[in-house]
């Protein structure tokens, strides 16, 4: 039964889920319509919204191609692909492998969503070389799906944003959260916490019982996930430019310099990692196991080939979200309404399952944690405090809508995708089962909310 239904949504998925670039161009029009309709603006402000949004993505755009490029350049280093291919070993059937794979992912998610992002996905593409009989598209799928948890870790952008308290946070919620919201009230409120076990222990159990029967696996042939060796230049054919491109001694001085800014990083600011030290980690580690520059040059221009989808769709939906954040004359603007609309409906009981629904809507059209928060914070803060609704709740809430509707929303599995070489429609189906659980769970999570 359960696998019928898996079936169903992945050829409904493959039918009609169109290239995430037509997806994008398809949510640009869809938000343009709903904008000059229902906040009654021209359709030539719409256009100014989008056109004044396109390139504000342009920064985080290369903090994300270079998590892809990066982290798949390292994982191609001789010593870190040995230490994979032994961890790849550990699974002796197809449905341990989709269980491992889940578990990796939400852990190292949970620890940081950049770096999960990148290794869940490097890790199941070495699996699928590994472990003959197991489905490739569910074994990326599975490596995407532990990304539904980030917003619960260490690295979840809107609790951490409220822990910090400031005026700036003072402003955006209208005066309600006036000094830090601590970790112990968001991360690490019961409520939260039942959502993330229930989630860590059984989304793997779900993910191995959607694995096809044999006769419907997709494998993969593993020597297309085959990389190009790295060149070993002839020692009678060097030229002084070869020998300083072929020589270790320029990787090992630019290691020394990175990695003494690394612990500088962290003994000032402990364990925090952001994406630009995420990235500067699997460089300079890269620069370090490639040995040489030339080796690692070659490496990056393989991996760079990924990161096509993100440089050309990121700044449609940074255009995607300045029209929905682009308000009228009368202060009204598109993601504002629909947050509006569920709150006109909300009780102090509903109230945080409905911000949580808001959220995940919102984030179809606006997939940025801190984009979100900008968007929504100013509308749900107030209405949950007028509620009776403690602040923590509703900025979870928000977190946790954020990240949901990630599992069928292409613009955060592009590095995933990139690294794979597959398409959206071959995990959404699914990652699309994955979110209908994950759903029912945080939904019950948030009831719970009201009796704690």
């Amino acid at each position: 039964m359960f696998k019928k239904f898996t079936n169903g949504c992945v050829k409904l998925v493959q039918k009609y889920l169109p290239d995430p670039f037509i997806f994008a161009a398809a949510l640009t029009i869809l938000v343009f319509i709903l904008g000059t309709i229902i906040t009654k603006q021209s359709p030539f402000a719409m256009i100014q919204h989008w056109g004044n949004g396109f390139w504000s993505l342009l920064a985080f755009s290369m903090q994300m191609a270079l998590v892809l490029v990066l982290g798949h350049a390292l994982a191609n280093a001789p010593a870190f692909n040995k230490l994979l291919k032994k961890l790849a070993r550990i699974p002796k059937n197809q449905f341990q492998a989709i269980i491992l794979v889940t578990v990796v992912s939400l852990i190292a998610c949970w620890v940081n969503w950049g770096f999960g992002l990148v290794i869940g996905a490097i890790f199941a593409k070495e699996i699928a070389k590994q472990v003959k009989k197991v489905d490739y598209r569910l074994l990326i799928a599975s490596a995407y799906s532990g990304f539904l948890v980030w917003h619960a870790g260490l690295s979840g952008s809107i609790p951490l944003t409220v822990s910090g308290g400031g005026d700036a946070v003072k402003k955006l919620t209208m005066g309600v959260i006036d000094k830090p919201i601590p970790t112990s009230q968001t991360l690490f409120n019961p409520a939260m916490i039942c959502i993330l076990i229930v989630l860590l222990i059984t989304l793997p159990l779900v993910n191995r019982a959607m694995h096809p029967g044999e006769k419907d696996v997709v494998e993969i042939d593993p020597s297309l996930l085959d990389e190009a060796k790295e060149e070993v230049a002839s020692v009678t054919a060097l030229t002084p430019a070869d020998k300083v491109e072929n020589s270790p001694v320029i990787s090992i001085i630019l290691c020394v310099l990175g990695f003494i800014y690394i612990i500088y990083y962290f003994i000032n600011n402990g364990v925090n990692l952001n994406l630009d030290i995420v990235n500067m980690i699997f460089l300079f580690l890269g620069i370090l196991l490639h040995k040489t520059p030339k080796n690692y040059v070659n490496a990056i221009g393989e991996a760079a080939k990924g990161s096509a989808g993100i440089i050309l769709q990121f700044p449609f939906y940074a255009g995607i979200t300045g029209m929905m954040i682009g308000q009228s004359a009368a202060g009204i603007s598109l993601a504002g309404s629909i947050s509006q609309a569920f709150v006109s409906i909300s009780s102090k009981t509903t109230f945080p399952l409905f911000t949580f629904l808001s959220a995940g809507i919102v984030n179809f059209f606006v997939p940025s944690g801190g984009g979100q928060w900008a968007v929504q914070a100013p509308i749900m803060l107030p209405a949950g405090q007028a509620l009776g609704v403690s602040p923590a709740v509703t900025c979870m809430a928000i977190a946790w809508g954020d990240a949901w509707t990630n599992m069928i929303q292409p613009f955060w599995a592009l590095p995933a995708l990139g690294i794979a070489g597959l398409g959206a429609k071959d995990i959404m189906g699914y990652c699309l089962v994955d979110l209908l659980y994950s759903g029912v769970i945080i939904t019950l999570g948030f009831l719970l909310c009201a009796f704690i």
